[in-house]
């Protein structure tokens, strides 16, 4: 992101009373402010920009919030972070098991919305530098790419990985041969206290698993440890971008 540029927002919310007052108020606190008011308004301003962030609706008429969200992460790699009803528990789950970075519950301070967009994009900014991302990841002829967030399988071929699952890939990759606990995995992976989503990591333990086992229900690389959680069965190398 440029330091000089204004960091930019897309809210998609289909309630003119909420989102109109929210976008000013963000954009006093700095932020370049995007509008939609529907699911296919937000895949058209998509067109012309990109934003930083975006903040999302989950109950809207016609194209559903969560469907956008799996879109806007595993097509284009993009933070999001919901805005959910006080009875949308199940909606948030899956929100969070599909990629998006986190949520906040109607009706909120937006003081407090502030600071998670912040939270977000800081770890969006880390990332690249935490680990090497100009290192790849091999795994028994698979490798994980963290620079561009691509996996490809041992002949070579493009698997379609979104945010979640390859930052749990990643998780896992960087702890090799270790019982990591769903605690740890949670943490690792959405950065957040999200104590009451343990059914999260397991399901996307699940989806991880349908992308790069052989046989999903009698895994290799992925495998449960009773009691304890998971641990990754193969040797993890890092090599260079460009390297045979």
């Amino acid at each position: 992101m440029n330091d000089s540029a204004p960091t930019k927002l897309l809210l998609v919310d289909d309630e003119r009373s909420l989102r109109e007052p929210l976008a000013e108020y963000l954009s006093g606190q700095g932020f370049s402010v995007s509008q939609a008011e529907s699911a296919a308004r937000a895949r058209s301003e998509l067109e012309t920009a990109t934003p930083d962030l975006v903040l999302l609706d989950i109950m809207m008429p016609g194209e559903d919030g969560l469907s956008l969200c799996r879109h806007l992460v595993e097509a284009r790699g993009l933070p999001v972070i919901l805005l959910t009803a006080k009875g949308e528990a199940m909606d948030r789950i899956v929100g969070l098991e599909i990629g998006a970075d986190d949520y906040v519950t109607k009706p909120f301070e937006p003081r407090e919305l502030v600071a998670r967009i912040r939270s977000v994009l800081r770890r969006a900014e880390r990332a690249p530098e935490a680990a090497g991302e100009d290192l790849l990841y091999r795994f028994e002829g698979w490798t994980l790419d963290p620079l561009k967030r691509r996996l490809s399988d041992p002949d070579g071929t493009l698997v379609p990985i979104s945010t979640a699952e390859f930052r749990m890939l990643r998780a896992f990759c960087d702890h090799p041969r270790r019982v990591l606990d769903r605690d740890q995995l949670l943490d690792m992976v959405q950065g957040r206290e999200a104590h009451l989503f343990d059914r999260a990591v397991d399901n996307q333990v699940s989806r991880l698993r349908r992308k790069i086992e052989a046989d999903s229900r009698n895994p290799h690389f992925i495998q449960t440890v009773r009691g304890g959680g998971y641990r990754f069965g193969a040797d993890v190398t890092r090599a260079a971008q460009g390297t045979a």
